[in-house]
């Protein structure tokens, strides 16, 4: 039997198990199944990607609600933090020095991730050592506890986890990766690269040619996923991602958040007063980033390639944070890059 050819585990609880689970004094089932969300989740989830009604019930039997899940979802750092606090979670040298290593380490691997696709090796490296302080920090939740907490009891997004719930489902299913023992962030980010369960079903590639797309533990394959994800996003090999500007007399400060959408040029910044080095056309779309910095407030210009970062995750802070981190790593690595400096 093929990989294709499995609709989900073979291992799971019949109805008739879980109705005496759910009798029982000690038991406390996260989802009511009776509830109208969770009946119409469960029927759609099994007429649209025919799966076992009987399997789908005793996974979700088998979640929990987590209290912890719903507060970290409310105080997300982007949102929480400055600027210049945000910046100094992840520039740190530490950081940088560990980002030194595992370039070396996977250097060979970087090598060809980056020849075939045209991703820098810091940038990648980065967003590891953003996402998880390079596969150190992988969350410690379960995925299926994540997501149904959401998914059920986190009104603001829950249709969003609902979808990534079934998502989870069918990557269980297509990987055949055991469901319930998957472990992530608090929003169900899995491995190295966090990625979430559809952003793994749509980037994870193969990078070692074995067959399978292991997220969790085959470096091969999450360095080549990550790049993959900038790539199927537009990432322009060899263009700038963003320099630091200055303001003039005339500039005025811009009030509200920061949009990720290139709705300026170089042109019209540079007419409303922001004073940037670039070589770029005066008509190149560009984005202007206003941050809180320790002292005084930063201003940089986004071109294209930051964009494309801000889709791993849609924050300007978490965007700049990985530029940054990229250019500390080349530059303490500046002796053996392989693929050159890409400093804003």
């Amino acid at each position: 039997m093929t990989r294709n050819q499995l609709t989900q585990p073979r291992h799971y609880l019949p109805v008739t198990v879980l109705t005496i689970i759910s009798l029982l004094p000690c038991a406390s089932l996260a989802i009511d199944a009776y509830r109208d969300d969770v009946r119409v989740f469960i029927n759609e989830l099994v007429k649209q990607h025919d799966l076992d009604k009987d399997y789908v019930q005793s996974i979700l039997a088998q979640s929990r609600t987590k209290q912890k899940i719903l507060d970290a979802i409310s105080r997300p750092a982007e949102k929480t933090r400055p600027w210049h606090e945000y910046r100094e979670i992840f520039i740190t040298p530490k950081r940088i020095a560990a980002g030194k290593d595992f370039l070396t380490e996977h250097a060979d691997r970087l090598a060809r991730v980056s020849a075939k696709t045209g991703v820098p090796a810091e940038i990648i490296t980065a967003i590891i050592g953003v996402e998880t302080f390079y596969g150190r920090i992988t969350g410690g939740y379960r995925v299926i506890d994540a997501l149904t907490t959401l998914g059920f009891d986190y009104p603001p997004r829950a249709k969003f986890f609902r979808s990534q719930l079934a998502e989870l489902f069918m990557l269980a299913r297509d990987e055949q990766l055991e469901l319930t023992e998957l472990i992530g962030s608090y929003a169900g980010a899995m491995g190295p690269p966090q990625f979430i369960p559809s952003s793994y079903r749509a980037y994870a590639v193969d990078g070692d040619g074995d067959g399978r797309r292991d997220l969790l533990n085959n470096w091969d394959d999450i360095l080549m996923s990550v790049a993959n994800y900038f790539i199927k996003n537009g990432w322009r090999n060899g263009e700038p991602v963003a320099v630091r500007g200055s303001s003039d007399k005339n500039f005025r400060i811009p009030t509200g958040k920061n949009s990720l959408k290139m709705t300026e040029t170089v042109a019209s910044l540079t007419k409303q007063g922001i004073v940037f080095k670039t070589d770029r056309k005066s008509a190149t779309p560009a984005q202007l980033i206003s941050l809180e910095g320790k002292t005084d407030r930063e201003y940089w210009v986004g071109f294209h390639n930051f964009y494309v970062i801000t889709r791993y995750n849609h924050s300007a802070m978490y965007a700049l944070a990985v530029l940054q981190l990229s250019a500390a790593i080349s530059i303490a690595d500046s002796g053996t890059s392989q693929t050159g400096h890409h400093q804003p």
